[in-house]
């Protein structure tokens, strides 16, 4: 009897004890980080397009018999914030994936910290071309188009304008650094005959409008490039339509055909901008088909290019993971790597050589349609058409 009781007592604290581990190696754990509160626009639609592709993922029984579970934290628009986040993600929490961030100095940050521990990072938003070329790492992937990539998308159409004085306007951090330095260097090689007459740099979120209009106005430009996004940009189109300064001027503008920041504008939108952006009302192939019905069933709502984003960057870990066929960090780079990932834009890889995406963008003209600005006259433009070959990436990207 005594010894019945000690078999049973030690079954059962074994039982015990062994639950967490077999439940813990049934899941594979993700820390993703975004600036939820920072920019609710883009990130609150994104976070609905990750939970939707977790969703269909364990459905379809997980990855390699594995759950997925996704840990999120707020980086509150802070890159210290961020990096405190990711590193309780990965001490604490135990994930073996961090993901997401939206601006570029965040995504620097947390690149950083995934070298330092060499932890897999998979960068969903920033733009910045240091993330995958000058601050490139084994361990970091990103699955947006770059700065580079959109502003050859935007400089293609801009040289053929018979604009000659060109003004930029763009938020004065990394990103909008990155995007005017980098659309300047295409434009020019495209047009020497282009002349810089004016360069204004808004803190990000706190534009005086105003007074950057003004500024531009005074500078007698013939066509501006814009970056600014989100409220700034309102702001922004706001002041130039009251100023006049958008009549018998040509704008090219990063981002500004997403939803996100087309629907405040609503009725406000300018006219005939060219810009990147997303315009899911209209795009009818088979795979964004299907992303819209899913989402639409799930949400009610329309999807944002956040909804792309979160949604793709997600079936990009599980692509990943099973290729892999294990959560272990250099097998998920070597299997990361050249990987071909289908979208509901179409198949994107990603590269070797300096693990950007291929994932394109639609360039296209603002309009107002119905009271609501939409993109007009769009095509969408392959990512893997607008990047450097591996020569010119070896140049830009230290070597490992």
């Amino acid at each position: 009897m005594k010894a019945g009781f000690h078999v049973a007592a030690a079954l059962a604290l074994f039982a015990a004890l062994g639950t967490p581990a077999s439940a813990e190696a049934q899941e594979i754990k993700i820390g993703e980080i975004n600036s939820y509160s920072g920019l609710p626009a883009f990130t609150e639609p994104y976070r609905k397009g990750w939970q939707l592709a977790i969703e269909e993922i364990n459905a379809a029984g997980g990855v390699n018999g594995q759950k997925l579970v996704v840990i999120s934290k707020d980086d509150g628009g802070k890159p210290a914030d961020a990096v405190t986040a990711a590193n309780e993600l990965v001490s604490s929490e135990g994930v073996t994936i961090l993901a997401g961030t939206f601006f570029s100095n965040i995504g620097l940050a947390v690149s950083d910290f995934a070298k330092q521990k060499k932890v897999f990072f998979m960068a969903a938003e920033p733009l910045t071309d240091a993330v995958t070329w000058a601050n490139g790492n084994r361990y970091t992937f990103r699955l947006r188009p770059s700065n580079y990539m959109q502003a050859a998308m935007l400089a293609e159409e801009a040289a053929k304008l018979p604009a000659k004085r060109w003004a930029t306007v763009a938020p004065n951090y990394e990103y909008g650094q990155s995007a005017v330095a980098v659309f300047k260097q295409l434009l020019s090689a495209k047009r020497p005959d282009i002349e810089w007459v004016d360069a204004q740099w808004p803190p990000q979120g706190k534009i005086d409008a105003g007074s950057v209009v003004q500024a531009l106005a005074a500078s007698k430009p013939e066509a501006i490039l814009n970056v600014t996004f989100g409220a700034d940009l309102v702001k922004f189109v706001r002041e130039g339509n009251t100023r006049g300064l958008f009549e018998d001027r040509s704008v090219v503008s990063f981002l500004t055909g997403e939803p996100e920041y087309l629907d405040p504008l609503k009725d406000e939108t300018p006219e005939g901008w060219i810009v990147t952006g997303y315009p899911w009302s209209a795009i009818k192939t088979p795979e964004h088909d299907a992303f819209l019905k899913a989402y639409q069933a799930k949400y009610d709502d329309y999807p944002r290019l956040g909804s792309i984003v979160g949604y793709t960057t997600m079936k990009s870990i599980a692509a990943i993971l099973a290729k892999a066929g294990s959560a272990d960090t250099d097998k998920m780079i070597a299997a990361a790597e050249g990987i071909g990932v289908d979208s509901p834009f179409g198949p994107i890889t990603f590269r070797k050589i300096d693990h950007q995406s291929t994932l394109g963008a639609f360039v296209g003209k603002t309009t107002v349609e119905d009271g609501k600005g939409v993109m007009t006259d769009f095509q969408y433009r392959d990512g893997a058409q607008y990047l450097p070959g591996d020569a010119e990436v070896a140049k830009l990207r230290p070597a490992e």
